[in-house]
């Protein structure tokens, strides 16, 4: 079953509540996103660990309810 988009920002703001998130469809089908979230956890951290982090904060859903997202992370 496919995850809509405001469960997927509802999650990543659960882990990061200081998070700016913005959704977009890279599809017309709720199963492939692009997520632009920016946030001060990730001041420091490299692309690649702040990707892990969204990744961690989606609990697993990634590659199961949740096909496809695409990342763009940023610190504030």
């Amino acid at each position: 079953m496919p995850m809509p988009a405001h469960e997927i920002e509802a999650l990543i703001k659960a882990a990061f509540p200081d998070a700016e998130v913005t959704i977009s469809a890279l599809a017309d089908d709720n199963d492939h996103w692009q997520a632009v979230v920016k946030s001060a956890a990730f001041q420091g951290k490299s692309r690649v660990a702040q990707h892990q982090m969204v990744y961690a904060a989606l609990n697993g859903k990634m590659g199961g309810e949740l096909h496809a997202l695409m990342l763009q992370t940023m610190a504030k």
